[in-house]
């Protein structure tokens, strides 16, 4: 029997028996009375800001879709997933209103849209006058545009766009219109389903490595690449504000079109045949073309073929040019990054990358901007002479930036930063950019134009206190001109003013939930700040939770984390907990980075959709995210000595929250999702510190991934032992505490087919142990449906009672 959805997803609940029940469920089982009210409440609204910053757009969002909406009809072709009622991605939030908030003077306006408005996008205009949103309904995504000055709201478009590669609306940088991708006027009905196979399927091997990780939802058949073409083709059309709409060029598979900032040509990469069973649209040939607004080709820029050889490493990219687009800061220059390596870290050459600048009208040969020694890592560009290019390679964790003058390419840069992608501490920040031509980000500078400014997460020993500083573009010298300061986390989401000291900063404390503030560094005290929202707590049942980062240190040495949540009102004299550890390993190049501190005590903290977190409200105490770092120094890989890692990492805390006498050490279960799933498992294989697990959409048999997972560039053939001794499947004789398995079926995530935890829960059962698996319809690698994580949290908290809860353990 195949494991592979239906291309129609049914609504089946398949949820197999605990043991000594005589039947499975076959109804959704809601959580207690408190964890639902949470989950059916709305969700704080998002918030976005006009180019000017005069203005900004509230989001409002409904509360958790109904298992009716997330099990809708659903196409899975190509690794996309489109709803081909709609002809647009099936997976994807959608919001119900749109506010526009003034920043300053003036009214708030309501945006009407129409009744049960299903908006999937929106978007500011050039100018900041108007709103563009488009909308999901039968047939293909309508287009819309309201006036922020009155809200008043008009259609541009029926449904007749196309969402397949997902939103399909551009506002030109003109103002005067968007373009998008409509569905071609000459299209027909969908290609009929072959009831009668007209031959067998094949696949033939030209004898070159193909070592691609294990992709899900790929083309399967010729049926398959029929219904891909159908469904994901379009026709470029510009939407006008008023007149009719102009189509530009000819159909096709148009993953990316990108507008130059002077508005006069368009970057087209347009995906075609050969196709692939092996990987995903991604990887499809793409042929890269510069257009005029006529549709009329300019420029061939490239026609890269299939990407199915691609080294299996984090260093490896594509050989030709990569990463092509338009240079923000100029009015329409291409940028590229190509390989000199031929995109296999294993050749030894002296630069890895070139980055390449080709100028409209685009006859004359590249020039090269900056010969890099790792990967590019992207450019910030600033101005004429001013920008910032960075490169990276991931195998030593290496990060660099340098200050280069595009007016004099190959010319070589200044050293800006020199850093340990992993060292969080040294981390310097991220460039602050501002709309410039056509809206496109450029660096944002002093009105002298001698100092740019950086934003971070500021990661310390005190945790992480998000900053604003000010660079020196001459010496490299900051000022640090904001750092978030406890009892608040308050983090820079826009500069209105560097000069001035005038910022937009979304604040927050461990208990008053996140909202954004006008932050005037002229003024004092409290008069610096603001307010422009004003969010209410969604889930005030948390209010009386106790929360505490704690420190502890591993058995090797290494400084371990994690977050340490009480119940309301637990008081310590009445005893010791149960307890639920709730993880998710992460690799490291070196136990100083490993031993870093991360997040906050003084972030706002309540649950959504399945959090763990909700185990509060029944009584538990919960350690949130206590590090299981897997360090391998010099010569040595993480993974070689995981377990080990793994194990010694548990253990250090819990003898932690024993010592601190808030858990009973009989009572500890541990739980994660994905990669957190696939550790749980190998700490009850490997260990018996928890009393029962929970394990969540995880993977648990590694020769099913044999080309990599996770961080692990090695494939199964190179490094048999360390993947043979990670799985848990492999130990599946060796768990004797009960665990708790949930999955999607409709999982997406590389690695994690349904068939993993199916696979698992029959070795577990036939060995004897106490297992139960969850099957959740239509969901994917993370839960949507209001019932789905309804019942996720009734059986996360059941299993736990049953298993953890007791003062005694259970006997058979």
């Amino acid at each position: 029997m195949s494991h592979r959805l239906a291309r129609y997803s049914s609504v089946v609940l398949l949820i197999l028996a605990l043991p000594g029940l005589t039947g499975a469920q076959d109804k959704y089982q809601e959580p207690s009375p408190a964890v639902a009210r949470i989950l059916s409440a709305a969700s704080a609204p998002l918030v976005s800001f006009n180019a000017d910053r005069s203005k900004f757009l509230m989001l409002e969002r409904q509360g958790l879709p109904p298992i009716a909406d997330v099990a809708a009809p659903e196409l899975r072709l190509a690794g996309e997933r489109i709803n081909p009622m709609s002809n647009a991605l099936s997976r994807v939030p959608s919001f119900s209103a749109l506010i526009v908030q003034p920043i300053g003077p003036g009214e708030t306006r309501r945006i009407v849209v129409p009744w049960k408005a299903r908006i999937s996008s929106a978007m500011w205009s050039p100018d900041g006058r108007r709103v563009a949103y488009t909308q999901v309904q039968d047939g293909g995504v309508s287009l819309w545009v309201a006036e922020a000055a009155s809200g008043e709201t008009r259609i541009l478009a029926g449904p007749v766009l196309n969402g397949a590669f997902g939103n399909p609306c551009q506002w030109l940088p003109s103002g005067t219109g968007l373009l998008c991708a409509r569905i071609p006027a000459s299209r027909t009905v969908p290609p009929p389903p072959l009831l009668v196979p007209t031959g067998p399927v094949v696949q033939e091997s030209d004898g070159r490595p193909a070592p691609n990780p294990t992709y899900e939802d790929l083309l399967q058949n010729s049926q398959d690449e029929l219904l891909f073409e159908h469904y994901f083709t379009d026709q470029l059309v510009v939407i006008p504000l008023s007149g009719p709409d102009q189509p530009i060029g000819s159909p096709g598979l148009h993953q990316t079109v990108q507008i130059s900032p002077d508005g006069r040509y368009l970057l087209v990469q347009t995906l075609h045949r050969p196709f692939s069973y092996l990987v995903p649209a991604g990887r499809f040939p793409m042929l890269t073309e510069v257009w005029d607004m006529m549709g009329q080709v300019v420029k061939g820029v490239s026609d890269r073929g299939l990407q199915e050889n691609i080294p299996r490493s984090a260093d490896a990219v594509a050989a030709g040019p990569r990463g092509i687009t338009w240079r923000t800061d100029l009015p329409a220059t291409l940028v590229w990054a190509e390989a000199q390596d031929g995109g296999n870290p294993a050749f030894p050459v002296k630069n890895r990358d070139r980055l390449y600048l080709l100028d409209a009208p685009f006859a004359g040969k590249p020039v090269t901007l900056a010969d890099l020694e790792f990967r590019s890592r992207g450019v910030v560009w600033g101005r004429g002479d001013l920008a910032v290019v960075s490169e990276g390679w991931n195998r030593t964790r290496r990060s660099r930036s340098w200050i280069v003058n595009p007016s004099r390419p190959g010319t070589p840069g200044r050293l800006l930063f020199d850093r340990s992608s992993e060292d969080r501490y040294a981390d310097p920040g991220r460039f602050v950019t501002r709309p410039g031509l056509g809206n496109a980000p450029v660096m944002m500078t002093s009105r002298d134009g001698k100092f740019a400014f950086l934003t971070g997460d500021g990661a310390s020993d005190d945790g992480d206190r998000p900053f604003v500083d000010r660079i020196e573009l001459a010496t490299g010298k900051t000022l640090r001109l904001l750092r978030s300061e406890g009892p608040y986390y308050e983090e820079t989401v826009a500069i209105l003013d560097p000069d001035l000291g005038r910022f937009i900063t979304k604040r927050e404390s461990a208990s008053e939930p996140p909202n954004y503030y006008i932050r005037d560094l002229k003024k004092k005290g409290s008069q610096q700040l603001t307010p422009l929202t004003r969010f209410l707590d969604p889930a005030p049942e948390f209010a009386g939770v106790s929360k505490q980062r704690i420190t502890y240190t591993r058995g090797d040495g290494v400084q371990l984390a994690g977050t340490l949540y009480l119940p309301p009102g637990y008081d310590k004299s009445k005893g010791p907990l149960p307890f639920f550890f709730w993880a998710y390993p992460q690799e490291f190049r070196s136990a100083k980075a490993a031993s870093q501190i991360a997040g906050s005590p003084y972030r706002f903290t309540r649950p959504a959709a399945a959090s763990h977190l909700f185990l509060l409200l029944e009584g538990y105490g919960v350690l949130d995210g206590p590090t299981m770092p897997i360090v391998g120094e010099g010569d040595k890989e993480p993974n070689d000595t995981y377990v080990e890692q793994l194990v010694a990492s548990a253990q250090a805390a819990v003898d932690k929250v024993v010592s601190m006498g808030v858990a009973d050490p009989k009572r500890i279960g541990v739980g994660g999702h994905s990669y957190g799933a696939f550790m749980t498992a190998n700490l009850m294989a490997h260990s018996h510190i928890f009393r029962a697990g929970i394990a969540r959409s995880g993977a648990y048999n590694r020769s099913l991934t044999p080309f990599g997972f996770q961080n692990e560039d090695r494939s199964y053939w190179e490094a048999q032992d360390v993947y043979n001794r990670m799985a848990p499947f492999n130990y599946a004789d060796k768990i004797k505490e009960p665990l708790l398995m949930i999955h999607g079926m409709a999982d997406d995530n590389t690695g994690t087919f349904p068939i993993q935890s199916e696979r698992m829960f029959a070795a577990l059962k036939g060995n004897g142990t106490k297992v139960r698996l969850v099957l959740l319809p239509a969901e994917a690698h993370g839960y949507r449906a209001r019932e789905s994580i309804g019942h996720t949290l009734f059986e996360m908290t059941s299993w736990l009672d049953r298993y953890v809860k007791p003062q005694q353990a259970m006997t058979p």
